[in-house]
């Protein structure tokens, strides 16, 4: 890809309309440095010099959207607890409309605390329930969104499996979504029916798991098998560091090599993926073109530490360095 069509791409970024669907997360980076090892046990002692906080799961998304001037919404459940009032807060920073975000007193916000000294991520730390949203959220939850429905360019739905993408909020969220661009970043731990979705993006793992074949099986012929299964449009499987395979219904497989120059930390690489992808598309980018962008993005995303969104700039200077 030519920079010069990246920046003409990216350029229609700034005001899409986009929502996101999909389990929310507060991300708590814990840092520290390490001199010695524990008296009590073989683990290091982390003597800690800061702490952050960001907007996770499927608000990892929304903020990577923001981050290309797109205006995002979200839909999701928190608690009623102080991680639920920080998420809130994180939301309203980044300017993430969190109207369809149901604040319920039946469940705890989740929460991942990453140990992080010498540049390296020494534990993570899950307080999560997962079970499956109520019916009444789910009611609330689509009653909200209709409300906002002609307000959306594209609905992405990040899939974490810990409860909020039930069948039922999925299939009202599609009707409501009906002939705009719906991409999914799917779980194999809650095998949802995508029939009808503009693409679906797992990665390698996930894809085998998906199609049901053996681990040994190539990317190819998942890709292919899941056309049929979920009857998509498209199948976009991320290859780690063999980078991407896009295959559309009729057309011939795509690969894009990694773009990454160094590897720090794959949290949220995903993410990053899954929203240059959609904003390309609903800027008209080919499918092609498209995925380029994401690949690029998510080979920015691994050079950084924690869940770190990546700027226009970045991805303008790696399709500039390593553009085709």
């Amino acid at each position: 890809m030519r920079v010069e069509r990246a920046q003409q791409i990216l350029s229609k970024f700034p005001g899409l309309r986009i929502l996101v669907a999909g389990d929310l997360m507060l991300d708590e980076f814990v840092w520290g440095e390490v001199s010695r090892s524990s008296p009590e046990a073989p683990v290091p002692v982390v003597e800690v010099t800061g702490e952050s906080f960001f907007a996770g799961g499927a608000a990892n998304v929304a903020r990577n959207l923001r981050e290309f001037g797109a205006r995002v919404s979200m839909a999701g459940v928190r608690g009623q607890d102080a991680a639920g009032e920080r998420l809130a807060a994180l939301l309203g920073e980044s300017e993430i409309d969190d109207a369809a975000v149901v604040a319920s007193g039946a469940c705890s916000t989740i929460v991942k605390t990453r140990v992080i000294a010498r540049h390296q991520q020494v534990v993570r730390i899950d307080r999560e329930q997962r079970r499956r949203i109520q019916p009444e959220l789910e009611r609330e939850v689509l009653a909200r969104l209709e409300a906002q429905e002609d307000g959306w360019d594209a609905v992405i739905f990040s899939d974490y499996a810990k409860g909020f993408l039930t069948p039922a909020l999925v299939e009202g969220l599609c009707r409501l979504a009906q002939g705009r661009i719906i991409t999914v970043d799917p779980s194999p731990l809650n095998p949802l029916a995508w029939r009808g979705v503009t693409a679906v993006k797992p990665n390698l793992r996930e894809a085998r798991a998906a199609a049901g074949l053996l681990p040994q099986a190539g990317a190819e012929e998942a890709a292919a098998r899941l056309l049929e299964i979920w009857d998509t449009q498209m199948v976009l499987i991320t290859l780690g560091e063999h980078g991407m395979l896009l295959l559309e219904r009729g057309g011939r497989p795509y690969h894009t090599p990694t773009r990454a120059r160094e590897v720090f930390d794959v949290s949220g690489a995903g993410d990053t993926a899954i929203a240059v992808f959609t904003l390309a598309l609903a800027a008209g980018a080919a499918p092609a073109e498209a995925a380029e962008l994401a690949n690029h993005a998510s080979g920015v995303a691994v050079g950084k530490l924690g869940t770190a969104t990546v700027k226009p700039e970045e991805l303008v200077e790696s399709v500039a360095r390593m553009g085709r």
